[in-house]
């Protein structure tokens, strides 16, 4: 968990174009000094309100560390803070590098040196970056001495920051602890994870839980009915088993999960295999032991579909026992299922 209540920032603002349109860049000449209680606090929930319990990724390169440009940054502000605004000039310049794809729009471009910061117990200085890329239009409703004015104006809605990022000074032999937030990672091919950022997901607690329901995931709905005659309902009831494993222990141990939600040697083979091929494929590492992150389960939990669509006519949602539903094939060849219940609500 991340706790902002106490946080102190300097702040840096330069604009930042797309350097495929030839858009340029606008440096500031020096920090912004934010003169107004309610702007900051405004300001302050723009920045901090969508970073809660965010995933934990780490800062990386394919040859070193160093030459990771953001990291290297980074860790000069965090080495000597009256060096911040400087460095907040470099790390708008490599973002303009970045922002080649046709999609990126520009922006303003928030640098922030943050104080107080405390991040699952640790208080550590931090550095925020938070671009600015969708502007919306506002009505001003004035009024004068006897009636009203309208007007409009373009302004930034502090209820939608389009990307952030926070990096703490914590772990940083290994790329330290950073969160982000990309609202329009659909239409800009994630240059700001991977362009920009170049980071990776954490080997914690939380990416073994999020990584391992995808597994399970892709197993059931993709791999499975290849190997085995298995229904829709037989699908939807090993990921609702599959989930509910994770909901209800603290602690995940690999063998005891194959057992519980799969329950058949042979499948709990295939899945073997597949697990195997997940992870070399999309290189991902994953304990076979590890504590269950509850958060983690929360978010993958939705992409998991309990529905059974049956053409245009039917949804069935499937929450329990598979035991109460059959399928069968009528002498004529239309198909059934049949639900068993105990009262109507």
């Amino acid at each position: 968990m991340i706790d902002f209540t106490s946080v102190k920032l300097n702040i840096a603002t330069h604009y930042v174009g797309n350097k495929l349109r030839d858009e340029g860049i606008r440096i500031s000449s020096g920090e912004v000094f934010i003169t107004e209680d309610d702007t900051q606090k405004y300001l302050l929930k723009y920045f901090f309100s969508p970073f809660q319990g965010n995933e934990i990724f780490n800062f990386t390169n394919p040859t070193e560390l160093s030459l990771n440009a953001v990291y290297t940054l980074i860790r000069r502000i965090f080495s000597n803070p009256d060096k911040f605004y400087e460095n907040s000039v470099e790390l708008a310049k490599h973002l303009y590098e970045s922002s080649t794809h046709p999609k990126v729009n520009g922006g303003e471009f928030n640098i922030c040196l943050l104080e107080n910061t405390i991040l699952d117990g640790v208080e550590a200085l931090a550095i925020g970056l938070f671009k600015t890329e969708v502007k919306d239009i506002f009505l001003k409703f004035d009024p004068t001495k006897d009636n009203y004015s309208i007007k409009h104006d373009n302004g930034v809605n502090i209820g939608r920051l389009d990307k952030g990022c926070i990096v703490f000074d914590i772990d940083a032999e290994n790329g330290y602890k950073v969160c982000i937030v990309d609202s329009n990672k659909a239409n800009d091919t994630q240059y700001w994870k991977n362009d920009y950022l170049s980071i990776r997901p954490s080997s914690d607690d939380y990416h073994f839980t999020k990584n391992f329901l995808s597994i399970t995931k892709d197993f059931v709905t993709k791999q499975l009915s290849e190997e085995f005659e298995v229904s829709k309902a037989d699908q939807i009831d090993l990921l609702n088993r599959s989930v509910e494993y994770f909901k209800s222990h603290d602690k995940f141990e690999k063998e005891s999960f194959e057992a519980e939600v799969f329950d058949n040697p042979e499948i709990i083979q295939s899945f073997r295999n597949f697990d195997e091929q997940y992870r070399e494929s999309k290189n991902v590492d994953i304990s076979d032991n590890f504590q269950i992150s509850s958060q983690a389960v929360k978010k993958q939990s939705r992409v998991f579909k309990s529905v059974l669509k049956l053409d245009k006519n039917f949804d069935i949602h499937i929450h329990g026992n598979k035991d109460l539903i059959e399928k069968g094939v009528e002498r004529d060849g239309r198909k059934y299922y049949k639900i068993y219940y105990d009262e109507e609500k």
